[in-house]
């Protein structure tokens, strides 16, 4: 059994650096998005969930979880494997964090290290109906696969599951992200590298917003403009503001800013867009112009507004997107261990 020891071990604090780093970088993770892990001695040490990776190094932001127990209710597709709460080792848990939503993705990969991040530029291929094919040209030599979308958790570990080889270290998620695996925090972050750097590409470069239209519009309202500029270029490129508006198109999306994506009518401003809309948008798109964000919106709806506009402005304007189906969406939406997270978010355990 690992004993406290355990969490100062090298490798241990090695990816305590390597989380946070890419924590800190929006390209990667956004929020509280994303998760890595370290199994030692039968332990599986994850980010706990509704905690942010860029805190990793001055925080205790990992849970230890016992491997063999999790990974024998996986494969018995056992409810409890959903939360992996059951699983965590109370002794070296003092906070009593709940493990990360993706715990299972985590324990079912043998590599000793498993890095997940939201990457954007993952993400704008994996929402494209031929994302497969555009994969096969860029990551020809490595050993990865393409998981199609399911919903985060038990569904997903068993997608992966099905599609796991020996060998395989680099797996991306449909509509989700992108996950390596290593037996070293060295080797994880190379071959992390390596991947983000053969899926980059340009953005298509956005006009800069007209902030005294949107300030015009907010006017009167709970609106404000949003913390970072880059998240006007949603709207403001308008072959990003056509891609918005058609869906959702990954998970965080749906759970920090809700379905879709609001986009104002010509002439409406942020009040008449709220009159007309049963509850009031996170966020709201004025094409050509800009965005507007929610007086009270937190730091994890404003992480990803500004990712939504990172994702679509690296999409093809003539793609062929797959939107998260109104079930995916309903499911999303409905499911405990994402209010417990979005609960943490609204508390401002995660602000710092």
């Amino acid at each position: 059994m690992a004993h406290s020891g355990d969490n100062h071990s090298s490798e241990f604090c090695m990816l305590r650096s390597l989380s946070a780093s890419i924590g800190a970088d929006p390209l990667l993770v956004q929020g509280a998005g994303g998760n890595t892990s370290i199994k030692q001695a039968g332990v599986l040490w994850i980010k706990a969930s509704g905690t942010w990776l860029k805190n990793a190094r001055d925080d205790e932001i990992m849970v230890p979880v016992a491997l063999a127990p999790l990974l024998d209710a996986v494969s018995h597709r056992s409810p409890a494997a959903e939360a992996a709460g059951q699983f965590t080792l109370a002794d070296l848990n003092p906070r009593q964090l709940r493990p990360s939503i993706e715990t299972t993705v985590h324990a079912l990969l043998p590599q000793k290290i498993v890095v997940h991040v939201h990457c954007v530029e993952t993400i704008s291929i994996a929402v494209q109906a031929n994302a497969e094919a555009l994969l096969e040209g860029r990551l020809r030599g490595l050993d990865w696969a393409f998981v199609p979308y399911r919903r985060p958790g038990l569904p997903l570990a068993q997608a992966i599951a099905e599609r796991l080889k020996p060998a395989t270290n680099v797996l991306v998620l449909g509509n989700h992200g992108l996950v390596v695996a290593a037996d070293t925090v060295a080797e994880a972050a190379l071959l992390l590298q390596r991947v983000t750097g053969l899926l980059a590409r340009q953005p298509r470069p956005a006009p800069p917003p007209d902030l005294d239209a949107l300030l015009r519009l907010a006017a009167g309202s709970d609106y404000r403009l949003p913390a970072s500029t880059a998240a006007h270029a949603v709207a403001t490129d308008l072959a990003s503001c056509r891609i918005a508006a058609s869906g959702s198109l990954y998970p965080d999306h749906v759970i920090f800013l809700g379905v879709g994506s609001v986009i104002a009518g010509p002439g409406e401003n942020a009040a008449a867009v709220v009159a007309r809309t049963a509850a009031a948008p996170t966020s709201i798109l004025f094409p050509g112009k800009g965005v507007l964000m929610r007086r009270e919106a937190n730091a994890g709806a404003e992480a990803m507004a500004r990712c939504l506009a990172d994702v679509v402005a690296r999409v093809d304007g003539a793609a062929r997107v797959n939107y998260l189906s109104p079930k995916e969406n309903a499911e999303l939406l409905n499911w405990d261990a994402e209010k417990y997270r979005q609960q943490l978010n609204r508390e401002g355990a995660t602000l710092q």
